[in-house]
C-alpha cells in the first residue's frame, strides 16, 4: 500500500481503482522524482493556471458514471501493455481474454471469398438485406440447433454477435426492470444494465437493484433460486463464462419452472453449447415450457473462429408474451430494424457454410482442439494441488486461490510467468479468489504456459 499523504488517501498500486483513474477533480497525481524508485507518489495541488476547456451544455449520462473503472478485458489488455513496456523482451502468452487463435476452416472462408467476389458482378451484387438475417441462414440455424424443439426460422434473428444482442435486449426491456445474474458471470450483462439505468449505485462490490445469484463449488455452480426476489429478467449462461460449468436438465427445468411461477423472462446465453460433451442440454428450449419464458442468444465466434468476423443469432419464440399479451418478438423486431441494418452478407455466407455437413465437421475439429488445450491446463493445475473447475464442457478453467485477491494472483502470474489470465473478481464478487484460464491458444503456447505455471507454483 502507498503511505498516507497530504490528500489523506491510501491505495494499492495494483488496484483497478488506481490504474483506471488517472485524474482527480481537485488535485493531480504525479511522481516525486526523488522517490520514484521506491514507487512512492504524492498529491500536490494543481496551480490554477490552466484554462478551462470549452464544454457543451449537454449533461453526461449519469449511468455511465456508475460504471466501475474500465471494462474488464480492455483493462487486462492495458495491464499487459504496461507489463511489456516494463519488460520489452518478455515473451507474454495470453490465456486471458477468450479470443480464438486457430484459423477459420477453408470450407468456411471459401464460401465467404466466393460471396465477396460475387459482389463485383451485376448478378451477384446485393445491398441491404433483411435486418432479421437471410432466410437460408435462419432456416439452417433452426434445423441444425433447434430441430424438433418447436423453433422455426421466423423465431430467429441473425446478428453481429451475442454480445451485441445482449445490449439490444436491454434496450428492449428498458430501464424499469430488475435483472438477476449468475455470480460470477460475463460482465456485459451487468454493465449493459447499469448503462440502461436499471441499477442503483455501486456498493460493497455490487450494484443495488441487481440480484446476484451466487454460483460456487458448494452449490454446484447453480444458484439457490429461492433467494431471488422479484427479478424481471434472469441472465443465465450455460456453459457458464467464466466457471465453465454447464447446467443439467434438472437444473434448467427448475429455472424454467421458477420463471413461469414468477412471470420472469430468461435470457439464456448458449455461446459455448457446442463444447458440451455430456448430456447437459445445449438449448434452453429442450426444456418443456421454455418457449413461454425464455430468449436464447448464441454465436459462431467460439465455434468457427468468428470473433473478428462477427455473426450470431437470437431466438425469440412467438409464444413469449409481455404482461399485456403483446408478443416480445414484435418489439425485438422493431429494435433490430431501428438499430441494425443486418449482419454482413459475406459473414452470413460464412455462417451458412458453417452449417453445411463439411462446415459442422470442421467446427467440431476446432472445438476438439481447444478442448485438448483445456485438458492440458486442467492437468497442470490439478497436479500442482489446486482446486480446478470447469473445462469439461467449456474452453475455460476456473482455478481457486483461497484467501488471495484475484487481481494479486493475476499480477503474480503476469509478473513471474509472463502469462495473462483473467481475475475472477472481474466477473462479480463471487469470483474473488479465482482466476479464469482460457484454452484459446496455439498448442505450443499452451504447453509453454503450463510449463511456466508448473515452475512458478511447484
Amino acid at each position: 500500500m502507498l503511505p498516507t499523504m497530504n490528500a489523506s488517501f491510501s491505495v494499492s498500486l495494483n488496484s483497478p481503482q488506481f490504474l483506471a483513474h488517472t485524474s482527480f477533480t481537485s488535485s493531480k497525481l504525479k511522481y516525486d522524482t526523488s522517490r520514484r524508485n521506491l514507487g512512492i507518489c504524492k498529491c500536490v495541488s494543481s496551480p490554477p493556471t490552466e484554462q478551462t476547456a470549452y464544454t457543451t451544455k449537454v449533461s453526461r449520462n449519469a449511468n455511465m458514471a456508475k460504471l466501475q473503472a474500465g471494462y474488464l478485458f480492455p483493462e487486462i489488455a492495458r495491464r499487459r501493455a504496461a507489463h511489456l513496456l516494463k519488460y520489452p523482451d518478455a515473451q507474454v502468452i495470453s490465456l486471458g481474454i477468450g479470443d480464438t487463435t486457430e484459423p477459420v476452416p477453408d470450407v468456411i472462408t471459401n464460401a465467404m471469398s466466393e460471396r465477396a467476389r460475387s459482389l463485383s458482378t451485376v448478378e451477384g451484387y446485393s445491398g441491404y438485406g433483411a435486418e432479421q438475417g437471410e432466410k437460408k441462414l435462419r432456416s439452417a440455424i433452426a434445423s441444425t440447433y433447434y430441430k424438433d424443439l418447436g423453433i422455426d426460422e421466423s423465431d430467429i434473428f441473425v446478428s453481429d454477435g451475442a454480445k451485441c444482442d445482449i445490449s439490444r435486449l436491454q434496450v428492449l426491456f428498458g430501464s424499469n426492470v430488475k435483472i438477476a445474474v449468475q455470480d460470477p458471470s460475463y460482465p456485459a450483462y451487468v454493465d449493459s444494465s447499469v448503462i440502461m439505468g436499471q441499477t442503483g449505485l455501486y456498493e460493497n462490490q455490487r450494484y443495488t437493484n441487481i440480484e446476484y445469484m451466487r454460483c460456487d463449488p458448494q452449490n454446484g455452480f447453480f444458484p439457490d433460486l429461492s433467494l431471488i426476489s422479484n427479478a424481471d429478467v434472469i441472465f443465465f449462461c450455460s456453459p457458464n463464462n467464466p466457471t465453465g460449468s454447464a447446467a443439467t436438465r434438472d437444473q434448467l427445468t427448475q429455472l424454467v419452472q421458477y420463471a413461469k411461477k414468477t412471470g420472469s423472462i430468461i435470457v439464456y446465453d448458449s455461446a459455448y453449447a457446442m463444447y458440451i460433451s455430456d448430456d447437459c442440454p445445449r438449448s434452453i428450449f429442450e426444456i418443456d415450457g421454455a418457449k413461454e419464458v425464455a430468449i436464447e442468444t448464441s454465436s459462431f465466434s467460439k465455434y468457427a473462429g468468428f470473433t473478428g468476423v462477427r455473426l450470431g443469432w437470437t431466438v425469440v419464440p412467438k409464444e413469449l408474451l409481455f404482461s399485456d399479451g403483446f408478443p416480445v418478438a414484435k418489439d425485438f423486431n422493431r429494435i433490430v430494424c431501428t438499430c441494425f441494418n443486418g449482419a454482413s452478407n459475406i459473414a452470413q455466407a460464412g455462417g451458412l457454410a458453417c452449417l453445411s455437413p463439411e462446415g459442422l465437421k470442421a467446427m467440431q475439429g476446432t472445438i476438439s482442439f481447444y478442448k485438448e488445450n483445456t485438458q492440458i491446463i486442467m492437468d497442470t493445475f490439478t497436479k500442482l494441488g489446486f482446486d480446478v473447475y470447469g473445462g469439461k464442457n467449456a474452453p475455460y478453467v476456473w482455478v481457486h486461490f483461497p484467501g488471495r485477491s484475484s487481481w494479486d494472483v493475476f499480477a503474480e502470474i503476469l509478473e513471474k510467468a509472463n502469462v495473462v489470465t483473467t481475475p475472477g473478481s472481474g466477473f462479480g464478487p463471487g469470483g474473488e479468489g479465482f482466476v479464469r484460464v482460457s484454452a484459446f491458444g496455439h498448442r505450443e503456447n499452451v504447453l509453454e504456459a503450463s510449463r511456466r505455471l508448473s515452475q512458478l507454483y511447484k
